[in-house]
């Protein structure tokens, strides 16, 4: 009986995996005929490049207890408290000591694997200086601990590849890993690598083959969110769209995102009627719209000059929902600057606070140029105030902007009030080096100024940019 049995299960289990097997080879099959309609062939980049060579790393001024073996939780001999040594490396601005030390931190403790801010910050910092040999040396010594690590410290490895625009290292770092970690989160970071390098074409590839070759990798309706993201970004917007029947042949259904990234694709190259045809999808499968939905819309509408319609659809969403964002009301102002209507745009913006929103980049970056253009000072500098006064970190302007609005004052002789802008910006630790004075004696006074006082700026500069991407 006990034979029988076995042998029923072991049958099973062969049906199961056929199953699996034609399940991988009609999804590899579906790819191909959406992908084989692009007008290129992307050569996706070598899954092992070519290593660069290691840069010597200077030995640090505290002696370091020698590396743990891998997997292990050393935490007693790491050579100062865990926190003392993590906010010593978020200071440190020498990219050799910084990953000297890294490398000897992690490797000691596995608490300090465990702290996601630091890896980001570590990573960020050597990216601004351009020492991807360094992120390379510091993100390949962790490597040895994806052996007994889960998905979660994998999927985060190859995210830093992706943040550090390594997309190549990223995929090699997928291809490198444990069979039992190559699985859908993974996978999913390395799309997300490729997204952010804009090498929109890899990651249409990837996501043909890594599925087709690895069965533990079942793309799920993220995996497919980030390939109409990247399918939208290429002339044929058509095979974005096939990517939702495709879904739905494999039993993912496609959610709100999905057609939001379909609206903006096809609303951001003038083509709205394509985009009304997106919104009766949704209904077709009974999705809500939501503010997002609308936002895609309101974007469309501009574009085409259609300022009338816009407001329309703002003041539909005022009364029945969904509520209008920010961005509903900076696509409504971004219309009426483009119509000329400058007016109704400053109506709009003080009108936010009434309508519970609250200005952002996006509505200063729209509205202080063309105040500038129609010569109203004044008002610019009222929001230029507002602008510093706020606490909400997505007000952070683009620094040229700001000095825009100091050159103009200087040349209508408002010098007084141009110098207080310069102020109030360096108090918000925008660089000195961007945001001054301009034709006074304070260009002397700055190239006098000393490396240590140029340093504490930058470090202020950096800490800030810090917050804003928590």
């Amino acid at each position: 009986m006990a034979s029988a049995a076995a042998k029923v299960a072991a049958d099973a289990a062969a049906k199961v995996v056929a199953a699996a097997d034609a399940a991988t080879s009609i999804r590899a099959h579906s790819l191909s005929r959406i992908f084989s309609s692009s007008s290129s062939s992307p050569n996706v980049q070598s899954p092992n490049p070519k290593p660069k060579p290691e840069p010597k790393i200077k030995r640090a001024l505290t002696p370091k207890p020698p590396a743990a073996d891998a997997g292990s939780d050393a935490d007693h001999k790491l050579w100062k408290p865990l926190g003392y040594i993590i906010k010593g490396l978020l200071r440190e601005r020498d990219p050799e000591k910084l990953v000297s030390d890294f490398v000897a931190a992690s490797s000691a403790s596995a608490r300090f694997r465990d702290r996601h801010r630091v890896y980001e910050v570590a990573v960020s910092r050597l990216a601004s200086f351009g020492r991807q040999d360094s992120i390379e040396t510091l993100l390949g010594a962790q490597k040895r601990f994806l052996e007994t690590s889960k998905e979660g410290f994998a999927t985060r490895l190859i995210g830093l590849y992706g943040r550090a625009a390594m997309p190549a290292q990223a995929a090699a770092t997928f291809h490198e890993l444990p069979a039992q970690l190559k699985c859908t989160m993974t996978f999913n970071a390395v799309l997300t690598a490729y997204s952010r390098a804009k090498e929109f074409d890899a990651l249409a590839t990837a996501f043909q083959e890594i599925p087709a070759s690895h069965p533990l990798v079942v793309p799920s309706v993220y995996s497919y969110n980030i390939l109409i993201s990247a399918l939208c970004q290429k002339p044929a917007l058509s095979a974005a769209l096939n990517v939702v029947t495709l879904m739905e042949k494999c039993g993912v259904l496609p959610d709100n995102i999905s057609f939001n990234t379909l609206l903006n694709g096809f609303s951001k190259n003038g083509r709205v009627d394509d985009a009304e045809a997106v919104w009766e999808m949704m209904k077709e499968r009974n999705l809500e719209p939501d503010t997002k939905s609308y936002n895609a819309k309101l974007r469309g509408l501009v574009a085409e000059g259609r300022i009338e319609d816009a407001v329309a659809v703002v003041e539909r969403m005022e009364k029945e929902g969904p509520k209008p964002d920010t961005v509903s009301y900076n696509e409504l102002i971004r219309g009426y600057c483009s119509a000329g209507r400058l007016e109704d745009a400053k109506k709009l913006y003080d009108g936010l606070v009434k309508n519970e929103c609250a200005p952002n980049k996006g509505t200063y970056e729209t509205l202080l140029p063309r105040l500038l253009q129609a010569g109203e000072l004044d008002c610019a500098l009222r929001y230029c105030h507002e602008l510093f006064s706020s606490n909400i970190k997505s007000c952070r302007v683009d620094c040229s902007l700001l000095q825009d609005v100091v050159t103009t004052l200087v040349e209508a002789s408002r010098v007084d009030e141009a110098a207080k802008i310069v102020e109030l910006g360096r108090k918000k630790y925008y660089p000195r080096k961007l945001l001054r004075m301009p034709h006074t004696g304070e260009d002397n006074e700055e190239q006098i100024e000393t490396g240590e006082e140029e340093s504490i700026s930058e470090e202020k500069e950096c800490e800030v940019e810090q917050e804003i991407g928590k």
